[in-house]
């Protein structure tokens, strides 16, 4: 059995330093700064004209009643738009190509210091009007307590396809807040992945322990063009507020996963989540 060395969903809150290093391969500056603060934002990954192509995939899929339909895709539960399309980089060959865009799994590699599979892609649409925001949340937490990851060694790329302004919902972060890792308390409903992809319940952190790691380490907020990107790591606490103006906050979001740290059991979970959410198959992306 495999060692949980990040206690969660108990009956406490837990407190536990970070027992993993942030970037697994060799540093640089570009690197250490991500080391630092836990994330890395790039004013420009993607062209204009790229943009362009991901941007109308994006709306096609969004479009189509068969991928509105698929158990993938996640609505507003009031508006009953589109929110989310899960596992995107299999349903869409137009996105499985930007995850084999070196620009994109190269950084991933050399962050994680391995070759890396895909352990969730997304594409995040958050209409205006009214989308929901998402509360505080390390995903780390999520993905060692209900999809078994045992160590840190995964890592998130938000890619802007429309532009994040500093009012529609853009995403926060807590700099340094990653070194801890915040073990949260109550145990996970069985199917928690129904409701918490709508709305976060179980592994939310207390007002207190928000309170104390925006104290000690400040809340940053990430805008930019469309094209634009953030790296950050699995046990950054972010968030991201509301949408309530007209102006979409549309990404596409990739989790990559070390394939020296492939997923075994859930540590604080009745049963697995989905593949579609918390990938098995730990094939290299090529």
């Amino acid at each position: 059995m495999t060692e949980d060395l990040y206690p969660t969903r108990g009956t406490t809150e837990v407190v536990t330093p970070r027992r993993d290093p942030v970037v697994w391969g060799p540093l640089d500056p570009e690197l250490e700064a991500f080391e630092r603060d836990g994330f890395l934002p790039v004013e420009e990954l993607l062209t204009d004209e790229e943009v362009a192509v991901y941007r109308a995939e994006l709306d096609r899929l969004v479009a189509d009643p068969a991928v509105r339909a698929d158990e993938r895709s996640i609505v507003e539960p009031r508006s009953q738009a589109v929110r989310s399309v899960f596992e995107v980089h299999r349903i869409s060959d137009v996105f499985a190509k930007l995850v084999r865009d070196e620009r994109v799994v190269g950084m991933a590699r050399r962050i994680l210091g391995s070759d890396v599979y895909v352990h969730q892609s997304r594409i995040n649409v958050k209409p205006g009007f009214g989308a929901s925001g998402f509360y505080w949340h390390s995903d780390f937490e999520t993905w060692h307590a209900e999809d078994g990851l045992p160590r840190m060694r995964t890592v998130s790329v938000s890619i802007a396809l429309t532009r994040n302004h500093d009012t529609n919902g853009a995403l926060m972060i807590m700099p340094g807040s990653h070194r801890t890792f915040l073990g949260c308390a109550g145990e996970t409903p069985k199917d928690n992945y129904k409701k918490s992809l709508q709305m976060q319940d179980a592994g939310t952190p207390s007002d207190e322990a928000l309170t104390r790691l925006a104290d000690a380490h400040g809340i940053r907020l990430f805008t930019g063009r469309a094209g634009s990107a953030t790296w950050f790591d699995c046990n950054a606490m972010h968030g991201s507020g509301d949408n309530i103006t007209p102006y979409a906050r549309s990404n596409v979001f990739i989790v990559f996963n070390s394939v020296e740290n492939a997923a075994v059991e859930p540590f604080a979970a009745p049963v697995r989540r989905p593949e579609f959410i918390g990938a098995r198959d730990f094939t290299p992306v090529r």
